[in-house]
């Protein structure tokens, strides 16, 4: 069954644009097609706008909202329900982390990377052999 409507207090992640990747939290319909989202700001760093539906991939998390409340309600629900911590704890969002430290990486830590992966493989090859 289909559960993750476009609701205020549904959490999203930001695919296009210049917040694309961020969080956000819809906080009130405008029609079929665009939803007013907000981070807060001080969480996500996502300021209130009007955004398509399109834009967004919907998580399972929503905090109990009503329609177009402000930014102090908005984070006190958001702390009550602790849906940024569930978020964090979920395996899309250490996809999400584990792809931003990749590609803050600097030439050496690519250059270690690829010696401890080198070095694992031939351990792997060498326990291989030895149950043979």
């Amino acid at each position: 069954m289909f559960t993750r409507f476009v609701e205020p207090g549904r959490l999203a992640l930001i695919t296009y644009g210049p917040c694309a990747g961020k969080m956000c939290t819809v906080v009130d319909i405008v029609d079929q097609k665009r939803v007013v989202v907000d981070g807060p700001e001080s969480v996500t760093g996502v300021r209130r706008h009007m955004m398509p539906v399109k834009r967004l991939s919907l998580t399972d998390f929503a905090a109990k909202l009503a329609r177009g409340a402000r930014e102090k309600t908005l984070r006190q629900a958001l702390e009550k329900e602790e849906i940024m911590k569930k978020w964090s704890e979920t395996s899309w969002a250490k996809k999400i982390a584990a792809k931003e430290v990749r590609a803050k990486m600097t030439d050496f830590e690519r250059f270690k990377l690829m010696c401890a992966r080198k070095k694992r493989s031939s351990e792997v090859k060498k326990t291989i052999k030895k149950t043979k």
